[in-house]
């Protein structure tokens, strides 16, 4: 038996699996997304140099564990409360900072996904959601010549 399927036969006894990139979406380096129940649509930055993602912000307000925060006037202002459910550190190019960390429910392409997204205000950037390593991994395969290949498409996206 050759070492990888030694090593491959290793990682499945000890609970590690491998998704094929064929179970995988293709989405492009741009998408759009909805950010559920809201029905709130923003374009993300796929981003696979991210290993976290990050929610635009405004007006972002910590009090008893739970941020209150506005996305941005362009996508509607709606004012949201979430739960934090952790902290962050992140390393930018201007500072390292500690980030709330919230649960939200994104639509992307006919995918709902539950996941964990830093907040920060990303005013001075072209995009309000970043998408990072973190929900593409084990979701998606990026083909970055594209951009917007797949609408959000999720039953649950409520109609305006």
């Amino acid at each position: 038996m050759s070492f990888i399927w030694a090593l491959v036969l290793v990682l499945l006894s000890f609970g590690v699996s491998t998704v094929n990139a064929e179970e995988k979406i293709t989405i492009g380096a741009i998408e759009d997304v909805i950010l559920l129940p809201w029905g709130i649509k923003m374009p993300a930055r796929i981003d696979t140099g991210a290993a976290r993602s990050s929610l635009d912000a405004r007006e972002l307000v910590i009090m008893d564990d739970v941020a209150e925060f506005k996305v941005p006037k362009k996508y509607g202002g709606q004012k949201l409360r979430l739960p934090i459910v952790g902290w962050v550190h992140v390393r930018s190019a201007e500072a390292r900072e500690r980030r709330p960390v919230v649960e939200i429910t994104l639509c992307v392409g006919p995918k709902q996904i539950r996941a964990e997204v830093n907040l920060n205000d990303r005013s001075i950037v072209m995009y309000p959601l970043v998408i990072g390593r973190d929900i593409l991994k084990e979701n998606f395969v990026v083909d970055c010549h594209q951009s917007r290949c797949l609408p959000p498409s999720c039953p649950e996206v409520p109609t305006k």
